[in-house]
């Protein structure tokens, strides 16, 4: 498959949220194959470890034959070489996250110049949503049940019931 054919989704999907979903259910209809890539990065003390991730985008992503999960550590670079890939897809909620992705972007540039990043702002029913909002609503026993798959719910609550 021809590198530009491949994005990679990176991010830490702790846990995957349905602004994920939507964003490479988008990807999915634009380019041949998309990996939708966890970080392995135990500094930001993830609720769910990387197995547990990646077990749960297997679920989510299943629908669509053209999408794998895998996970990754150390430079996105790096991992975007080995699988021969040349586009990374970010997804962006506000200016606040474009001028943070834009700092990543130039960065990896720099340091493998081949590589490009593709920004594809959050569907608007999404553009609040992140994985530390949904962490901390479900922490609390708030509603979460439309903002994540239900799979996904569902961990969560067991998640919270045993902390």
């Amino acid at each position: 498959m021809p590198a530009q054919k491949i994005v990679i989704y990176p991010g830490s999907f702790d846990p995957p949220t349905n602004g994920h979903l939507d964003l490479i259910e988008r990807a999915s209809k634009a380019f041949a194959h998309v990996v939708v890539a966890t970080l392995r990065n135990d500094s930001k003390r993830p609720l769910f470890t990387v197995a547990e991730r990646l077990e749960m985008l297997r679920e989510v992503v299943e629908p669509f034959g053209n999408v794998s999960v895998d996970s990754f550590e150390g430079l996105l670079v790096d991992y975007a070489r080995s699988r021969g890939a040349k586009l990374i897809l970010r997804g962006i909620r506000a200016i606040s996250d474009y001028e943070y992705e834009l700092q990543m972007a130039l960065m990896n540039r720099k340091l493998y110049p081949e590589l490009e990043t593709i920004f594809i702002p959050a569907a608007e029913s999404y553009s609040y949503l992140s994985s530390r909002l949904v962490k901390e609503v479900s922490a609390l026993g708030g509603e979460i049940d439309d903002v994540v798959p239900p799979t996904v719910a569902r961990r969560l609550r067991e998640k919270h019931s045993k902390l």
